[in-house]
């Protein structure tokens, strides 16, 4: 028993030191003497390890937590940071966006009219046309029947959980609170620019509107020459009227400016929905209107709030318009495939 222990050690020394010998020497199927009390075998070709060259300090810590466990305790977070340790941190950008043709409108009625002559109106006051009703759809309805899934989806969301919070009846006189301050601050709004004057501070402190009147402060200071104040506008090719709140310069740039009130923020130009579109189709409008002696370019969204935090002023330059006024002609176009 004893001899048979000692033949086993040696033998496994032997092996050991065999391949030392081989390695050191670097050679290929040669042959040798065994020194082991088996008979003799030949070496073979020596096999590539492509382990001998991989950085073992930086994988240490991924091994022991391979290792170190008896029980498979491997979560989608440890997968994860195995990941990140083999192949550096994930990629987050978003995959290319495929090649989508933009859809274009069949009636390409050009936002500025070529043929309208531009004359200087003066000093004249503000133009103030009332609203004939007609059987001529008004923007709104028409960006109303035509809004995205999506957006209508998210509008029904907002309905019901009020209806849940407040109840039918709540909700009933929330939205006409909210439609009765809306015309209150327009109302407001026009007699501060035909004055020309801005309201001292605290002043109109117990309306119900004196929060979005201080909050308008910091763009009513870059508005001037008011040529419109909540007139009509036709375009007379299109067929399609509206209601402008205000036509004047803001800081040089002559804009269709639109005045919004809002209890959330909306810091983007995005973040106000369709009313992009409402502005370029008033620009178009304006454009093509007979009764307007000038023509626009440019739009302004502002945004007022009713606690009173500075309004977010969205300017449209004329690039930015064009792009709005030819999704415009598209809803357009879907309106009246509808009706």
């Amino acid at each position: 028993l004893f001899r048979m222990k000692f033949l086993q050690l040696l033998s496994r020394r032997s092996a050991g030191l065999e391949m030392l010998f081989q390695a050191y020497l670097g050679q290929n199927q040669v042959p040798y003497m065994c020194l082991t009390t088996s008979t003799c075998l030949y070496s073979k070709k020596k096999k590539v390890n492509g382990y001998e060259h991989v950085d073992q300090e930086k994988y240490k810590s991924l091994v022991y937590s391979v290792t170190s466990f008896k029980t498979n305790t491997r979560t989608p977070e440890t997968l994860f940071e195995e990941d990140n340790l083999l192949y550096g941190p994930a990629d987050k950008q978003r995959p290319p966006a495929k090649n989508v043709e933009t859809k274009a409108p069949k009636n390409r009625v050009p936002l500025i009219n070529p043929n309208k002559r531009i004359l200087d109106s003066g000093s004249n006051p503000p133009l103030k046309i009332g609203l004939q009703k007609n059987k001529i759809p008004s923007v709104t309805n028409i960006l109303q029947q035509t809004m995205p899934p999506q957006q209508a989806l998210y509008l029904e969301k907002w309905k019901q959980k009020m209806i849940l919070d407040l109840g039918k009846d709540g909700f009933a006189e929330y939205t006409k609170n909210l439609f009765l301050q809306g015309n209150l601050f327009h109302t407001t709004l026009e007699s501060i620019l035909l004055s020309e004057e801005t309201p001292a501070k605290g002043q109109g402190e117990d309306s119900a509107v004196s929060g979005y009147l201080s909050s308008v402060q910091n763009v009513l200071k870059d508005i001037s020459e008011v040529k419109a104040l909540e007139s009509a506008v036709q375009h007379e090719t299109l067929q399609y009227l509206g209601l402008v709140d205000c036509v004047a310069k803001y800081r040089g740039q002559l804009c269709v400016i639109d005045w919004k009130t809002s209890e959330k923020s909306k810091p983007s130009l995005q973040s106000t929905f369709d009313n992009p579109l409402q502005v370029a189709a008033y620009i178009g409008a304006i454009n093509h209107d007979v009764n307007y002696d000038f023509q626009v370019n440019c739009g302004l969204i502002v945004v007022a709030y009713k606690n009173g935090s500075p309004a977010h002023p969205h300017f449209m330059d004329a690039d930015l318009c064009s792009q709005y006024w030819n999704k415009w002609l598209l809803r357009l176009e879907e309106y009246k495939e509808k009706n």
